[in-house]
């Protein structure tokens, strides 16, 4: 039997080096001035959907949602052994909570067709929210496993789960489909292999090839960069090398429930938090020490 599993993967900013000239005066994040690299927890979940495929056979189609160059997280699964890549790109997607973001990603599973896992990071780290796997499960209609450690067994579309649930862990039988939400203990993620390094490098979506022929041909006329453009999607479409690129319209999703327009989630003040003591104070593990830590808190207003 052959299983189609779908992982939803996403571009981040990296996080662990943000710095004062990363951060904008109203205290939120230029990601401009980050560099991106693949969110983590999703590296694992692909490692999970190859593992899959491995085992029980199918095929692994990543998905990711945001600008032009999201496609470079694309180009890494496929380096890493994903058999198809998707970008759904589109500025009215621009500013996509994480209700709007698991809509648009709803209506791009549908679109791949049939699908018996969809595998997710737990979250994300420029967000944190761990929402967009299980909002998606709901849109979807399927069944939802989360915080994935192992994925044990497959036998007549029923899938046998390791689980982690904080203090201790659960196995559990889901029929499929199912979206899974993965662990970074999910799965070791492999390293990209060489000689699909070598074969896909050179993969573009469509607007990455707009992008470079203006940057080549600045004084170009429209109907040239077109031609131009349709030139080479041509040449690496014969190749195999030409990624899909969907709009909104290609998914058929309803534009109120994207971007701005579909998402309820308003940030009511964003505040910058300075730490200015130095040093530490160590606190003894009694009933006056309690005491004290609780003093020192009150007076320092972080309590009352």
């Amino acid at each position: 039997m052959s299983y189609h599993s779908v992982v939803c993967v996403k571009q981040v900013p990296d996080t662990a080096h943000i710095t004062g000239e990363a951060m904008k005066p109203d205290g939120t994040v230029n990601r401009a001035a980050l560099p991106t690299i693949f969110n983590p927890e999703d590296l694992h979940a692909l490692e999970v959907a190859l593992q899959v495929r491995e085992r029980f056979g199918g095929t692994v189609t990543a998905l990711t949602m945001g600008p032009p160059k999201a496609a470079d997280v694309l180009r890494d699964c496929l380096f890493r052994g994903a058999d198809r890549a998707v970008l759904v790109t589109d500025r009215r997607a621009a500013a996509s909570d994480t209700l709007a973001t698991s809509y648009i990603l709803s209506r791009a599973v549908r679109t791949l067709g049939s699908v018996d896992f969809v595998f997710c990071g737990r979250q994300a780290i420029d967000g944190d929210t761990a929402q967009v796997g299980p909002q998606l499960a709901e849109k979807l209609g399927f069944p939802q496993v989360t915080y994935l450690e192992q994925f044990i067994d497959l036998r007549d579309r029923t899938a046998r789960l390791r689980r982690n649930v904080g203090n201790g862990w659960e196995i559990v039988d889901v029929r499929l489909p199912v979206l899974i939400t993965v662990l970074d203990t999910g799965g070791q993620p492999r390293a990209p292999a060489a000689r699909r390094v070598m074969r896909y490098k050179r993969a573009r979506v469509r607007a990455e090839l707009e992008a470079e022929v203006k940057a080549e041909r600045p004084g170009a006329a429209g109907a040239e960069l077109t031609a131009e453009v349709e030139r080479r999607a041509e040449a690496l479409r014969a190749r195999g090398l030409l990624l899909e690129q969907w709009s909104l319209e290609d998914i058929q999703a309803d534009l109120t429930w994207c971007g701005l327009a579909g998402s309820p989630t308003k940030v009511h003040r964003v505040q910058s938090i300075v730490l200015t003591k130095s040093g530490y104070t160590e606190i003894p593990p009694t009933e006056e020490g309690i005491r004290r830590l609780i003093r020192e808190l009150v007076v320092d207003h972080t309590l009352g």
